[in-house]
Parts: structure tokens; C-alpha cells; sequence
């Protein structure tokens, strides 16, 4: 059974968005939403993805929620310097980060962490180095971004996945 369906909760979220993002529930949207999402499946097992392992569950949800909310003081922030876009002291800028972090589901969910939060954007990782390469809209201390990175994320994730 499982070549039929190699990722279950996999197809079943995909053909819930399907039925969601077409607001119906008719049989022609449940079967293409089916085949669709039967077929993504089974592109996603022929590209045999590592499996996560999740060490400490309970970690990740503190992580999930101490990310939602530096995604909204984030919002914030970024508003703030919207509004006061003529305002002199708001230096955009890059800086490279060094990591501890090997683990490539670690690694992805950093990115997206990094990604989804607002003013900051995940440039380019150097896995031979270690280093990652960050943009902030408003980069006053390097070693604040450091340490808010290695700190707050970092040691969570690895915490996490390694």
C-alpha cells in the first residue's frame, strides 16, 4: 500500500488546498484534487527525501511560537521604518553569519524562518564554510543580528533536528 500512497498526510493536505483554493466540494474538483495530489506524492517518494527526525517535539513548538512572534514585533518594526522612511540612521546592509547547524532540515527551516520574517532575507549558504549570508533592512550591530541568529534560532534548531 504504501507505493499507492508513499505520503498520505501529504496528499490529504494537498487536495484539501485544492478543494479550498476552488471553494468546491464537487465531484470533479475531488477527483482532480485526488489525482493531483497522488501525483505529487509519488514525485515527492521518487525524489526520496531524508526523513526529519525530530528530537524534542516540545522545543518546536516553543520555537514555532517564539518565531510568530518575532514575526509580528518584526511587522512592526518594518512599518515603523516604512512610515519613517526619511529619517537618516536606517542602514540596509549584509553580514555573514557562521553556523554550527549541518542538518539540511535544520538548515531549511533557519531559511525559512529567516525568509518569513519580515526585513531579513536568507541569502546564500556556504556549507564548505559554515557561513550564511544575511540581509537586514536595518543593520545597526552586526553582532546583535549574530547573536539573535546563533542564539534564538540556532541552538533551538539544533536542539531540534541533531
Amino acid at each position: 500500500m504504501n507505493w499507492l500512497l508513499p505520503y498520505p498526510l501529504l496528499s490529504a493536505a494537498l487536495l484539501v488546498l485544492w478543494l479550498l483554493l476552488n471553494q468546491s466540494v464537487s465531484a470533479g474538483h475531488v477527483i482532480l484534487g485526488s489525482v493531483l495530489a497522488l501525483l505529487a506524492a509519488w514525485a515527492m517518494a521518487a525524489l526520496r527525501p531524508e526523513k526529519a527526525r525530530i528530537r524534542r517535539p516540545g522545543a518546536a513548538l516553543r520555537l514555532a511560537g517564539l518565531v510568530l512572534i518575532d514575526i509580528l514585533r518584526s511587522n512592526l518594526a518594518v512599518g515603523r521604518i516604512i512610515v519613517r522612511s526619511r529619517e537618516p540612521g536606517v542602514n540596509a546592509g549584509f553580514l555573514t553569519i557562521p553556523l554550527d547547524l549541518r542538518d539540511r532540515q535544520g538548515l531549511a527551516v533557519l531559511a525559512i524562518i529567516i525568509t518569513s520574517t519580515p526585513g531579513t532575507i536568507w541569502v546564500n549558504y556556504d556549507a564548505a564554510k559554515g557561513t550564511l549570508l544575511l540581509h537586514v533592512l536595518d543593520l545597526v550591530d552586526e553582532t546583535v543580528w549574530v547573536r539573535t541568529i546563533k542564539d534564538r534560532y540556532e541552538r533551538r534548531l539544533m536542539e531540534i533536528f541533531e
